[in-house]
């Protein structure tokens, strides 16, 4: 029987395109991990949306003369169909505007604040000097009273990792008009993360399955706990679940804690949308399942520290979880098993940065290259364990020297030939000890890449990959069929039968990180059905007559597994082409150059 996975991939922001750097930390190893454990046979939940409050939507829909729900909905649509085009097969990919998120949202605050682990205090709001308006914290830069990093935020510190209020930087400005913030007395409230530092002590000291940068970077911000404010004086976010709020437009519960509930909300929704309401509690109030969390290593701390604190005030408690019946009563709603945080990606030796034209659009790489040399790349050269720098040469270089010359390769090599000389999977005759043994080695790879994805490990499991194709690219070199067919028929279609047996395997191998490729060879072998089906937007229309899309799949039907597979003899197989293309140097450096030239300032 198979284990509850639930994939919970941080929100991308709704304020502008997402770009590479962004995918890089939450999307592709999210993807590749989900991906693993459906082909394992796991009951898999892939979870995550738009994150669309805060003040960073406000202003940009003051700047454009529009709502913020304009500017959210913009957004969305083109951040989704970014993901979309990409293949990352959520389950629920949806929205933190709908109404059903929003109850979640109120049910969490409600029951922390009568459990006395949300206070009110007053507080130096920081607003902004030109529109009057919130500062979110992120949005406030100065220099660090504790190390004297010039760059910290209003938060925390990069450099030292402390946590900052605004209040606390010396010599403080807005990041989006270099003046200095007016700090104004106001009420708001606070979630008491003091009160959970012990049990988050204990709780992430027992975590040594975590990477090393997630648990010591954890282990060290809660040395110094605060309270920390969890509403905003804004009228762009959601309202707050207190009788005295009711007809109040003036402050909402901020984004960075409704957003993490997303991670539950969609969960819910994704339950109600198929018709199995309390289906969620499968993955949330069942002890046994795990919980992966995917994202850059700038939102550690909301993983690591702030979620696991809002889930250890709520336990078992609320509407929601409080009405669980049966094996599911008073479970309290699961921490996270792991949190894969990646570095950053980089380009020239610079953080991503749209507003600086340090950027490379999603939508403006799948425009000119195929999706899966894209996931290549960032598989195999991303921000797994330290800051990458993107070029364009590197991408070119893996794509060429890599993807296409030794997996592609081998695929299109075995195939044109079988296809032109047999028209299906021959027969073969004995197989000798080395194509027993290469067969062998090449079935190994469901436990040793499959060992490293469960690892999130995901460079050495594609590099695993490719090292045994390169392995089957030197058993057809040092046996050349395309000779022996001219005096063995017999031994020829044997050479050809375990190439192709090999490539059968690899072709599942490879189908987490290359889902597109991996489907059509699955077609070109002869195959019929999905290894890596199409994936689908749906419309759903919540009570108060508003509808959104969310992105989705039918997964149930795919029918491939990570275990060795049995090609059969004479299956006819379909006219292949090649798998990948091989791209220009030049004609790449002279898009980009055309490319940077319409974003740079």
């Amino acid at each position: 029987m198979g284990e509850h996975i639930l994939v919970a991939v941080a929100w991308p922001y709704a304020n502008g395109p997402r770009h590479i750097g962004h995918v890089a930390g939450f999307g592709v190893p999210s993807d590749i991990f989900a991906r693993y454990h459906r082909l394992k046979g796991n009951y898999v939940l892939m979870v995550s949306g738009t994150d669309e409050h805060g003040t960073p939507i406000t202003l940009a829909a003051d700047k454009e003369g529009v709502t913020p729900q304009a500017i959210a909905d913009r957004y969305s649509n083109i951040i989704g169909d970014d993901l979309y085009h990409l293949g990352l097969s959520y389950d629920t990919f949806t929205r933190t505007t709908t109404l059903n998120h929003y109850r979640v949202t109120q049910d969490i605050f409600k029951t922390l604040y009568e459990k006395g682990y949300i206070l009110r205090q007053e507080t130096l709001g920081a607003f902004s000097s030109s529109t009057g308006r919130t500062l979110p914290d992120r949005y406030i830069e100065g220099t660090c009273p504790i190390c004297g990093y010039h760059e910290a935020r209003g938060d925390q510190c990069d450099n030292c990792g402390h946590q900052l209020d605004p209040i606390d930087l010396i010599n403080p400005r807005s990041k989006i008009d270099g003046q200095p913030p007016v700090f104004k007395e106001t009420e708001q409230f606070f979630l008491d993360l003091p009160v959970f530092a012990d049990r988050l002590q204990k709780w992430i000291t027992r975590q040594t399955h975590w990477r090393p940068n997630v648990r010591s970077f954890s282990l060290n911000f809660i040395k110094e706990l605060k309270p920390r404010p969890i509403t905003r004086d804004l009228d762009w976010g959601v309202p707050i679940p207190l009788p005295e709020y009711a007809d109040r437009d003036d402050k909402k519960i901020y984004v960075w804690f409704d957003a993490v509930i997303g991670y539950l909300s969609a969960s819910i929704e994704w339950a109600k949308n198929r018709g199995t309401p309390d289906a969620w509690r499968d993955w949330w109030q069942n002890r046994r399942a795990r919980h992966y969390y995917f994202m850059g290593k700038d939102n550690i701390v909301f993983h690591s520290v702030i979620w696991p604190s809002q889930l250890m005030g709520y336990f078992s408690d609320g509407f929601y979880a409080g009405s669980a019946a049966g094996a599911f009563a008073e479970v309290p709603l699961q921490l996270p098993h792991n949190i894969v945080s990646s570095e950053f990606l980089t380009m020239e030796g610079k953080k991503f940065s749209s507003s600086r034209g340090v950027v490379i659009y999603v939508n403006e790489v799948l425009s000119r290259y195929d999706p899966d040399a894209l996931r290549y790349f960032l598989a195999i050269a991303g921000p797994e364990n330290q800051d990458t720098d993107f070029t364009w040469a590197e991408f070119v270089r893996r794509n060429n020297d890599e993807l296409v010359a030794t997996w592609g390769n081998l695929v299109n090599r075995t195939l044109t030939n079988v296809y032109k000389n047999f028209g299906a999977v021959p027969a073969p005759e004995t197989l000798t000890e080395g194509d027993h043994a290469l067969i062998a080695t090449v079935e190994g790879g469901f436990a040793t890449c499959g060992e490293a994805i469960e690892q999130a490990r995901f460079k050495s499991a594609i590099s695993e990959a490719m090292r045994l194709a390169s392995l089957v690219n030197t058993y057809l070199s040092e046996q050349e069929p395309w000779k022996v067919i001219k005096q063995d028929r017999a031994r020829a279609a044997t050479i050809w039968y375990v190439a192709l047996h090999c490539v059968d395997q690899l072709k599942l191998l490879f189908t987490p990180f290359l889902p597109f490729s991996s489907q059509r060879l699955h077609a070109y072998l002869g195959y019929d059905g999905y290894i890596a089906g199409p994936l689908e937007f749906r419309e759903y229309t919540e009570e108060h007559g508003t509808s959104h899309r969310v992105l989705t799949g039918d997964y149930e039907s795919w029918i491939g597994r990570w275990e060795p597979s049995s090609l059969p003899v004479g299956q006819q197989l379909r006219e292949p082409a090649p798998l990948f293309k091989k791209l220009d140097e030049q004609v790449v450096e002279d898009e980009l150059a055309r490319l940077m030239g319409t974003l740079r300032p």
